[in-house]
């Protein structure tokens, strides 16, 4: 009777640590909702949208004075018969989100523009999750007619980390938040 007890427990506890595994991984990660690049008079701009939260380990950090930097990287590449795949452009924007405790604001700052600041973490979240467009290289990078494969990523940067901090984020699943590739054909202008 106790064995029978203790195998039904066991199965209970299986089952539920089976059905916490999913959606401990989809938080985990970053979506990315929508991308396009656009040609305008400067050159190329890209706008896209992602979709993630922050878990509760990295809430709790930002809370406590650690910035997060968040970086996405663009590459645009022409498949040549050939050679290996000419890159055309290759680029990266870095954002910080951090919390300032006697002011109790959340600062948003993005390479090459300036801070923003908001009262709550959802608005400051959402700067990051919806940027504006960004000019990723300037007119006369890409030859006109020509189809390109413009592969995008984006994700928290654990390099930026304070060094004690970093020995811990890249052996601790909770500092990993990131996307998997998106790729897209361009043609360009």
């Amino acid at each position: 009777m106790i064995a029978r007890l203790l195998r039904l427990l066991a199965w209970q506890l299986l089952l539920a640590l089976a059905c916490a595994q999913p959606a401990r991984a989809a938080t985990d990660a970053v979506d990315i909702v929508h991308a396009h690049v656009e040609s305008v008079d400067d050159g190329y701009k890209l706008a896209a949208s992602y979709a993630f939260d922050l878990n509760h380990g990295l809430e709790d950090a930002v809370q406590h004075g650690v910035p997060l930097y968040f970086t996405t990287e663009v590459e645009f590449t022409r498949p040549r018969w050939y050679w290996f795949d000419e890159t055309a452009i290759r680029a990266r924007q870095t954002s910080r989100i951090s919390y300032n405790v006697l002011t109790r604001q959340y600062h948003v700052s993005i390479t090459g523009s300036v801070q923003q600041s908001f009262a709550s973490l959802d608005d400051a979240l959402f700067l990051i999750r919806r940027p504006s467009r960004w000019l990723v290289a300037p007119r006369g990078m890409l030859k006109p007619g020509e189809f390109y494969n413009v592969t995008l990523r984006m994700g928290m940067d654990r390099a930026y980390l304070p060094k004690p901090i970093q020995v811990n984020a890249f052996n601790n699943s909770d500092w990993r938040l990131a996307s998997n590739k998106k790729s897209f054909l361009y043609k360009a202008d």
